[in-house]
């Protein structure tokens, strides 16, 4: 087994799609006094999906929800499970929130789909049905944003900003775990992204600041409290990726070098490591065709 681990808030995972997650937990004390309980009492049940399974139990619940006839877009109640870390003896809590990360993904696919074929995947009363109660509870005033993003395929850049290379953890063993995560504390991650937009700003310009990092600071502020903890995911992915390309895989250190490069006039460097992320990821992304 090659194990690689350099922060006590590392553990294992086990993930069956190739998709990445960022993802806040949450200090048990930042909850309503009735989830507050709930969570507790969650995290000492012996019938909870443990976090080597969780993912997987996931995914089985959201397929076994697209496969009924006809299928179905969200659950009816919001999930009641969660992921779990406990550090320092604190216990902190990522909802799966498995109802409103489906309609909003839902949401996402009918915009970018053609409505026919949107309708092949999905009969209309149940597209109509989904859309009805998603209008309902937000217009409820219910909280809206997911403490969970997803994406398939591969690790959007501005992901890698909030964390630092110390907190880089890579378990590849002979049995069912691969797993490469990063942990961090949120507001420690905000500083990052607060000292990443501020060389961008310098260097190359405000017009020149991928939307995409500020929407990535806009979330943390609206989402995450201030003791919450950060987590990247790469998911699935390890299960799919050689040895060899995950001991390589460094993406959190070349951004970081990146921005300092970029801060001190290093224009070559920069280049270097852009390039060299560039084509970590675009072989990544080629593995989507072929598969």
């Amino acid at each position: 087994m090659v194990s690689t681990a350099h922060n006590d808030m590392c553990h294992d995972a086990f993930v069956l799609p190739y998709t990445t997650y960022l993802r806040v937990y949450q200090p048990i004390d930042a909850f309503s006094p009735a989830d507050r309980d709930h969570w507790e009492q969650y995290a000492l049940s012996p019938d909870r999906p443990r976090r080597v399974n969780a993912l997987a139990a996931e995914q089985a619940e959201s397929l076994g929800r697209l496969l009924t006839t006809p299928p179905m877009v969200a659950p009816e109640q919001e999930s009641r499970n969660a992921y779990l870390r406990r550090v320092n003896g604190r216990l902190y809590v990522c909802p799966w929130q498995t109802r409103l990360r489906s309609w909003r993904a839902f949401s996402e696919f009918t915009e970018a789909t053609p409505v026919a074929l949107s309708e092949a995947f999905v009969p209309v009363s149940e597209a109509e049905r989904a859309e009805d109660h998603y209008r309902a509870w937000l217009d409820s005033g219910a909280q809206a944003r997911p403490g969970i993003l997803s994406s398939n395929w591969g690790v959007p850049i501005p992901w890698f900003v909030p964390f630092g290379a110390q907190e880089r953890c890579l378990v590849m063993s002979e049995g069912s775990t691969r797993t490469l995560l990063y942990l961090t504390r949120t507001s420690l991650g905000m500083r990052r992204l607060e000292h990443t937009l501020a060389v961008l700003r310098e260097h190359i310009g405000q017009s020149g600041v991928p939307a995409s990092i500020g929407n990535l600071q806009d979330w943390l502020s609206l989402t995450a409290h201030p003791d919450s903890l950060l987590e990247l995911d790469y998911g699935g992915l390890p299960y799919l990726l050689s040895n060899d390309h995950l001991d390589e895989d460094h993406s959190v250190a070349e951004v970081a070098e990146a921005v300092e490069c970029l801060a001190s006039g290093d224009a070559d460097r920069v280049v270097e490591l852009r390039e060299r992320l560039s084509r970590r990821w675009r072989s990544v992304r080629a593995l989507e065709h072929a598969n």
